[in-house]
C-alpha cells in the first residue's frame, strides 16, 4: 500500500448499516470499497452486484488477499469480534461498528491481537463527534462544573415490531448482545463515560414492556454511582412511542449543561469563558438521531471516521476512538445487566 493509492477495504455485513459505512468510503478520496462479505451468499451477491465489487463468501480467502488492506465490519454485533479477529491477526487494520462487540472476552481478544500484531483498530461512535459534546466535554476537562453531582444520559426511542422482524438476529442475545441498552443506548453510555469518565458502580431494572417475540429488553433504568461522589442515571428504551430526542445532562456545584440531539438548550456556569460565545452558535441545529426510524441518521459521522481511519493508518497514530477505549461503553451495559439479573448493584473493576 503505496501513500498516494487508497485503502482498499473489504466490508464485512450486508445489512442497513453497512450501506452506511460504504457510502462513508465512497465519500473518502484516500479509500476504495474492493469486495464485500456476509453469511448469506445470495443475499451477499446481489448486495455487492448494488455497488459494482465483488462478493466474497470466505473470510479467510479475503484475509490472505493483497488487494484488501483492511477490513470494516458492520456485521450483527455478536460476530465482531469473529469477523476482526482473523484480519487483526494478519496485520490488517480494522474499523468495526458500534459495540465493538458484545462480550468482554471478545473484546479483549480484539485489543490484545491488534496490539500483537501492531495494527490498528477503531470503533465508530459518531456521536463523540457532535460540536455540543465536544463544548460539554471541554467545559469538563475545564472543571468548569465544579464538583460534579449529576452526570446523566437518556435515549427514548421507538422501534415497532417490524424492526425486530426484518432480520432473524434483532433482538437476540447471542447476537444482538442486548436490547434497548446494548444496540441503540449504547451510542448514549459511550458517550456519557467519554464526557465525564467511568462510573465505579451500577445499579440496574430493564423489562421488555412494549414488544413481543423478543429476547431482550426494550426498556432500562440505569443507577449510576461515580469514584468521585457524583451520580447519575441512563435511560434508554425503544419502548417510547413515537421517539424523543436523546440528551446528555451534566450538573455540578458551579454549573450545568444539557445538549439535546447535540444542540445545547442549557449552558450555564458562574464563572464564563471566553469560548462561551462560541456556543450561541450549538443552540440551534442539532443532528438527527434516529429516535423513531433507523435510517434516517445520514452517513457524515461514518464518513469522518472513515477518514480518520485511514489517517491513522497512513501515520501509523492511534485513531480518534481506539478499541481499548470502545470497549467501556460495553463494560458498563454488561454490569448493567448483571445488576437487572441479580437484583444488586455491581461494581466495575
Amino acid at each position: 500500500m503505496g501513500m498516494n493509492t487508497p485503502l482498499r477495504f473489504v466490508v464485512l455485513g450486508t445489512g442497513a448499516i453497512a450501506g452506511k459505512h460504504i457510502a462513508a468510503i465512497a465519500a473518502v478520496p484516500d479509500a476504495k470499497l474492493v469486495a464485500v462479505w456476509g453469511r448469506d451468499s445470495q443475499r451477499g451477491t446481489a448486495f455487492a452486484a448494488k455497488y459494482g465489487v465483488e462478493f466474497v463468501p470466505e473470510i479467510a480467502r479475503l484475509v490472505e488477499r493483497e488487494d484488501i488492506d483492511c477490513a470494516m465490519v458492520a456485521t450483527p454485533s455478536g460476530a465482531h469480534g469473529d469477523g476482526a479477529i482473523p484480519f487483526l491477526k494478519a496485520g490488517k487494520p480494522v474499523l468495526c461498528e458500534k459495540p465493538l462487540d458484545v462480550s468482554i472476552g471478545k473484546m479483549d481478544a480484539m485489543v490484545a491481537t491488534a496490539k500483537a500484531a501492531n495494527t490498528t483498530l477503531a470503533a465508530i461512535f459518531q456521536m463523540r463527534l457532535g460540536r455540543g459534546a465536544i463544548a460539554m466535554k471541554r467545559a469538563v476537562t475545564e472543571g468548569r462544573f465544579g464538583r460534579l453531582t449529576l452526570c446523566s444520559a437518556y435515549l427514548k426511542w421507538w422501534r415497532d415490531a417490524a424492526y425486530y422482524d426484518s432480520v432473524g438476529w434483532r433482538g437476540t442475545r447471542a447476537l444482538d448482545g442486548g436490547g434497548a441498552l446494548m444496540n441503540q443506548g449504547v451510542h448514549i453510555v459511550d458517550l456519557l463515560q467519554w464526557i465525564v469518565g467511568m462510573p465505579e458502580e451500577v445499579f440496574a431494572f430493564s423489562g421488555c414492556l412494549a414488544h413481543s417475540g423478543i429476547e431482550v429488553e426494550d426498556t432500562a433504568v440505569v443507577a449510576l454511582k461515580y469514584a468521585h461522589g457524583g451520580l447519575g442515571v441512563i435511560e434508554a428504551a425503544t419502548s417510547c412511542k413515537p421517539g424523543l430526542s436523546t440528551r446528555i445532562e451534566i450538573c455540578g456545584d458551579r454549573g450545568s449543561a444539557i445538549i439535546d440531539s447535540d444542540r445545547i438548550t442549557h449552558w450555564q456556569f458562574d464563572e464564563g469563558a471566553p469560548w462561551d460565545a462560541d456556543v450561541e452558535a450549538l443552540k440551534t441545529g442539532g443532528r438527527v438521531t434516529g429516535s423513531s426510524d433507523p435510517g434516517a441518521v445520514d452517513s457524515e459521522g461514518h464518513r469522518v471516521l472513515v477518514q480518520d481511519f485511514v489517517s491513522a493508518v497512513r501515520e501509523k497514530r492511534e485513531p480518534l476512538i481506539p478499541g481499548s477505549e470502545a470497549r467501556n461503553g460495553v463494560r458498563v451495559i454488561l454490569a448493567a445487566y448483571e445488576s437487572a439479573a441479580s437484583g444488586r448493584p455491581v461494581r466495575l473493576a
